[in-house]
């Protein structure tokens, strides 16, 4: 069995208990490791310790748990394994940054923490060829856009720190609340999007501030000369890597298989690859797809001879 494969299969062990008891030498005997020679390899391939990621994800089927039904606070606490409401309120708000009863009233978009596939590190997909891990499939390719495209929709600053994969942290997701707000108010422009292709992209990073900008819209399809509070966004044309993500169901699309092929992009194959990109990002989202739910995530690549 290789490293990664005990942590694997630590990983899965953990997410089928998180109701239960786990113990950090309960996890070591099953993969047979040593307790610190374990720890180590956990910390250094998930980035998380042993309990620290136990508790994050129990934190996360918390939110879930929220989120589909009205299951009172210190039940979900009792639930996951947190020994009273007090001590799970405390975890909560040092996680996200606000209580369990604040999060409850307004169900803020949230930074959470996925499960992993440790595999994905460990295996480099030619373009073109697809990767099935779990119930997600991922494909890259290059592609050259020869006319831009231009987007309507509303823009953010985001702190580079809080947001994840790139910050790796947790809290009130903007690029999500930015979305609702979207889709709160894209009906007034029915007349000029195509509902079916939707974009997030990431660009105007500014390091020594700690943010870059967020936007979030629909392709704009027919000319609008008013655009009121909206703000009108052009995709460049250009040379792009694209990676391609399917998932069978839209919540599992944004919110496992979106952080794991942006991680796997990013982490594995543009370095594997020795490839690097320019400060910008796009998440392009299809409504109208043949197979269960699809989007792309696009980046430029930075030419050799510049």
């Amino acid at each position: 069995m290789h490293a990664w494969e005990a942590i694997q299969k630590a990983v899965d062990f953990i997410e089928e208990n998180l109701q239960e008891e786990i113990s950090t030498e309960t996890l070591a005997e099953i993969v047979s490791l040593s307790p610190f020679y374990f720890q180590r390899l956990f910390k250094r391939l998930v980035n998380k310790s042993v309990q620290e990621y136990i508790k994050l994800r129990r934190l996360s089927k918390a939110i879930e748990t929220f989120n589909t039904n009205e299951n009172r606070i210190i039940d979900v606490a009792l639930d996951y394994g947190f020994s009273s409401h007090a001590n799970f309120t405390r975890a909560f708000k040092e996680t996200y940054g606000i209580t369990p009863e604040e999060y409850k009233k307004s169900r803020p978009m949230m930074n959470t923490v996925t499960k992993p596939e440790i595999s994905m590190n460990y295996i480099l997909i030619d373009e073109g060829v697809p990767l099935i891990v779990g119930d997600i499939v991922l494909e890259i390719q290059r592609k050259n856009v020869t006319t831009s495209e231009k987007y309507i929709g509303f823009t953010a600053d985001v702190n580079i720190a809080e947001q994840t994969p790139v910050g790796e942290s947790t809290g009130i997701d903007v690029p999500g609340q930015l979305w609702v707000k979207f889709h709160k108010e894209k009906m007034a422009l029915s007349n000029f999007i195509d509902f079916d292709i939707e974009l997030g992209m990431s660009y105007m990073a500014e390091p020594e501030k700690g943010i870059f900008q967020y936007f979030a819209g629909a392709y704009l399809q027919n000319e609008l000369h008013d655009t009121s509070n909206f703000i009108i966004q052009e995709l460049p044309k250009g040379e792009y890597i694209i990676c391609k993500i399917e998932a069978e169901s839209f919540e599992l699309l944004v919110k496992e298989a979106l952080d794991k092929a942006g991680k796997y992009l990013f982490g594995t194959w543009l370095p594997k690859h020795q490839l690097t990109t320019e400060p910008f990002s796009a998440e392009k989202y299809y409504t109208n797809c043949d197979n269960g739910y699809c989007m792309e995530i696009w980046v430029k690549p930075i030419q050799e001879n510049r």
